[in-house]
């Protein structure tokens, strides 16, 4: 099993910016493909972005593509979301997650999530 921590969340007025980290412990952080989502309140579960064990796979919602990067950094453990461009439809509690086996695109794909952590975007 693997533990998941989110944090970096906060307040930024729209086209800020913001890098969200996710810092893992238990079994060794690369054996997973990572996954990011995102919840506005009142909304269902929607994915962000995913990277896959090996980093060979990337996938992005359509629409966050160009503005958010997910990558990895093995020697920390942590995954991070990048976030750029932001706007206010962004506002949601963001969630990290691990898969064994491949980042796909829902929720119920990854048994392993972490507590989430609020972004606010301003007008």
């Amino acid at each position: 099993q693997v533990q998941l921590v989110e944090s970096g969340g906060g307040l930024v007025q729209a086209g800020g910016s913001l890098r969200l980290s996710c810092a893992a412990s238990g079994r060794t952080f690369s054996n997973y493909a990572m996954g990011w989502f995102r919840q506005a309140p009142g909304k269902e579960r929607e994915f962000v972005a995913a990277l896959s064990r090996g980093n060979t796979l990337t996938y992005y919602a359509d629409s966050v593509k160009g503005r958010f990067t997910i990558f990895r950094d093995n020697a920390k453990s942590t995954v991070y979301l990048q976030m750029n461009s932001l706007k206010p439809e962004d506002t949601a509690v963001y969630y990290c997650a691990a898969s064994t086996t491949l980042p796909g695109r829902l929720p119920d794909e990854y048994p392993y999530w972490g507590q989430g952590t609020q972004v606010t975007v301003s007008s």
